[in-house]
């Protein structure tokens, strides 16, 4: 990501708050002369002390991937959205921006065995159907053929890159103006970026300076 530091946080909580908001997430890696991209759902785990996330693939991904072989990078992206300049107030700057939330994340993949992959697409299946009106719960034993189509992953985090842009350098008549565009109707709506803004707003995360 772009080197600013005004919309930068090494606040561990807020990149643990962005990956169990947004779980969908992005693995890339270099692999045999190629890049290669592939979206799954990453959860944390819990069970760890540092930031350790817990996914799987399906094949032949990991080998495409060369997983365990070497660094990978995850990427979880946040609400976003177009700002435009006439949302300011008089006087403030004439150019348009996009606000949003992002967060990469680099670490050497760990292979989980059977049992250990079972877990976690336990874990991933509770995770969702727990909202669902009439949960189904995955059977293990039902699972188990199904699952040695998958990799299970464990990748403790070595390091990460953590960006809240969310118009942190203009004045808070701007801003509240800001807010109050995304949550209005029109095809700029946004109401999860705009309670994004308020969340930054309060927390401090960023300041003034020159964009």
């Amino acid at each position: 990501m772009r080197p600013n530091p005004q919309y930068a946080t090494t606040d561990e909580q807020v990149a643990r708050q962005l990956i169990a908001e947004n779980p969908w997430a992005m693995l890339i890696s270099h692999h045999a002369g190629q890049l290669v991209a592939s979206r799954y759902p990453v959860l944390l785990d819990e069970a760890t002390d540092g930031l350790t996330l817990v996914t799987h693939v399906g094949r032949p991904d990991e080998t495409l991937h060369g997983l365990g072989e070497h660094e990978v990078l995850v990427v979880f992206e946040g609400a976003h959205g177009y700002v435009s300049p006439s949302w300011y107030a008089p006087g403030s700057s004439r150019i348009p921006t996009w606000n949003f939330s992002a967060l990469h994340c680099w670490g050497t993949p760990q292979i989980l065995d059977a049992d250990e992959n079972l877990d976690v697409l336990t874990r991933l299946t509770a995770h969702f159907e727990q909202h669902v009106d009439e949960p189904m719960w995955l059977d293990r034993e039902q699972a188990a053929p199904v699952a040695r189509g998958t990799v299970g992953l464990r990748i403790p985090v070595d390091r990460f890159e953590c960006k809240i842009k969310m118009s942190q350098d203009k004045d808070p008549v701007s801003v509240q103006n800001v807010i109050d565009h995304l949550r209005a109707p029109g095809p700029y709506q946004q109401p999860r970026l705009a309670d994004d803004m308020e969340r930054a707003r309060a927390a401090g995360i960023g300041g003034p300076a020159a964009e």
